[in-house]
């Protein structure tokens, strides 16, 4: 199932370790001098890197988001850019800033609307225009958004998170410091750890897994379980180390090998529903990979799931046979409810799993899952 040939596309820069927050401000004059800081919904947060930025003559403007970017915030975004004379972005906090940052810096210099380059609910159009350059810094390890060629955007109006995507995308740096991580709170730590090991996992058991792919996620999936579990009894440096890793390493793979059922469900219902996507992702975990496992006929899939059941409950202290289960259980115990807890009614299900047929990530889940399968995977994670 792996690719004999294929490409692979990542950020410019990385920088990866402790410390490397320290040289932002240097990295950023040396690309751009107007300012377009992206932040979350406590700028005050990351008040150093702004004071760091005016030390080198830079001039900023901030544009704090508020949870997961919809269209209005985008807009908005690119509206205050426009006005800033901005001639770079740079975006610090979770995936949802992340992700703002990379659709104003790729929409900046673009003449259409918005929706004319959405995926599914507009025209899907390539961006006319080259991005402006975007330096990513993630607070918290989960989406690996530092080093993908998408952002997600929620449409409202169409009760739908959908994709602007472009290979331009891509950030020029992404600095990954552990030490930003460790003042996420436990909560955003479970779901974020979750969401970016689902997001070494499906790329590993995906249908466009490729050999580079595979290294990558062959150590991550196991380095990032046994981080998880770790973080999720106490703080640990040598752990968050090995989440952000994981992190990154999974938006490295899921930008070129793609992701699966998980994450074609958890696009919809995110939009439909406005639940936390890593909490969705983790508590509809388990429940993809046995759906894989049951309806999968390759002898390699079949391969890769024990490898992953063997990893899981070498984590879990479980037999791998009871790894899927023993998965499920630990969410509900540390803190992340089923589908119903989250506020996702019955309908919203329904009407997710006819439209996880146009998501993106569906398009690499190893075995085809009709709707009555999508409604039985969803009904275990209720």
């Amino acid at each position: 199932m792996t690719r004999d040939s294929f490409s692979f596309a990542t950020a410019t820069e990385i920088r990866f370790g402790r410390g490397t927050a320290a040289g932002i401000s240097d990295a950023v004059a040396r690309i751009g001098r107007r300012i377009l800081l992206v932040t979350g919904s406590r700028p005050e947060r990351v008040a150093w890197l702004s004071d760091g930025l005016a030390t080198q003559d830079c001039a900023v403007t901030a544009f704090g988001v508020a949870g997961e970017p919809d269209l209005a915030a985008i807009e908005a975004g690119i509206a205050t850019a426009r006005e800033a004379g901005a001639d770079t972005v740079v975006a610090i906090g979770g995936g949802s800033v992340i992700d703002t940052g990379k659709a104003i810096a790729a929409l900046v210099p673009a003449t259409r609307p918005v929706l004319d380059h959405l995926e599914v609910v507009g025209r899907g159009l390539p961006l006319e225009a080259a991005p402006l350059p975007m330096i990513a810094v993630p607070t918290t390890a989960g989406t690996g958004a530092e080093v993908t060629r998408n952002a997600v955007i929620a449409v409202p109006a169409q009760r739908r998170k959908v994709s602007l995507r472009s290979l331009a995308m891509l950030p020029r740096l992404a600095v990954v410091d552990p030490s930003l991580v460790e003042s996420c709170p436990r909560p955003v730590l479970i779901a974020s750890g979750l969401d970016a090991v689902t997001q070494v996992i499906e790329p590993y058991i995906s249908s466009r897994a490729t050999p580079l792919t595979d290294a990558i996620c062959r150590d991550a999936i196991p380095a990032g379980l046994g981080a998880l579990v770790t973080l999720a009894d106490r703080p640990d440096p040598a752990a968050f180390d090995a989440m952000a890793l994981t992190s990154l390493y999974g938006g490295m793979a899921l930008a070129n090998a793609g992701l699966g059922v998980v994450h074609g469900l958890a696009g919809p219902l995110g939009g439909l529903s406005g639940a936390a996507h890593g909490a969705i992702c983790g508590t509809l975990l388990p429940h993809g990979l046995a759906a894989n496992a049951r309806h999968g006929r390759d002898p390699v899939l079949a391969r890769r799931i024990d490898e992953v059941r063997g990893w899981i409950g070498g984590a879990l202290g479980c037999a791998p046979g009871a790894a899927f289960d023993t998965l499920a259980a630990w969410v509900r115990a540390n803190g992340l409810g089923g589908l119903d807890m989250m506020g996702i009614s019955a309908e919203q299900r329904a009407a997710a799993a006819a439209a996880a047929a146009s998501s993106s990530s569906m398009k690499a889940n190893p075995v085809a899952l009709d709707a009555a399968d999508l409604a039985a995977l969803m009904e275990a994670a209720r």
